[in-house]
């Protein structure tokens, strides 16, 4: 168990360009369908939790996974070291041969074809979480679904059009939540 999750968590971490939003598919795909660690609910906790919690969201989630995956402490820190390690040896040896090369033609157009992957890898993230999970749906609940619908919208436009503090929006959502469900 420990191998196998040290594996995923590797590829995952080896993979995961674009910061841990970016690895959020990656993971669901991994420990949700390939695996089945989790159910889609509890991954969409882990979520919820991951981006609450200090710390870059794949490890947080990575270190929840881990955890509930295995029982323990140690799958935990397997899971946890397995995705910071391709990170750790590819700034090493990047690190190394950047500064030298970053404006190299070659270099340059590597990192121009990286940028719309990234992109659409949070992009893939964002729909992963637009589920009947986070949101319910009209035909099961047209309330809860119409105030999630309500309460996104709300902090997109507030982070996005007005730069509102993200976890002012969180406290401010989560207050809503208590109240109106």
């Amino acid at each position: 168990m420990y191998l196998s999750l040290f594996w995923t968590f590797f590829k995952i971490g080896l993979f995961g360009f674009g910061g841990g939003y970016a690895m959020l598919s990656l993971i669901q795909a991994e420990v949700v369908t390939i695996h089945g660690w989790l159910t889609t609910q509890q991954f969409t906790d882990i979520v919820a939790i991951s981006q609450m919690t200090p710390g870059p969201i794949g490890i947080n989630s990575a270190t929840y996974v881990g955890y509930s995956a295995t029982g323990s402490v140690w799958g935990s820190f397997v899971a946890t070291f397995a995705v910071c390690l391709p990170s750790f040896i590819l700034m090493l040896t990047i690190s190394k041969f950047f500064l030298k090369y970053q404006h190299h033609p070659l270099v340059e157009s590597v990192f121009r074809g990286l940028r719309p992957a990234v992109i659409g890898l949070l992009a893939a993230a964002a729909l992963l979480l637009m589920n009947k999970e986070n949101f319910s749906s009209y035909g099961e609940n047209p309330y809860q679904f119409i105030i999630s619908c309500l309460l996104f919208l709300l902090a997109f436009i507030a982070t996005s059009r007005f730069k509102a503090n993200p976890i002012l929006m969180i406290i401010i959502c989560g207050i809503i939540g208590l109240v109106v469900y």
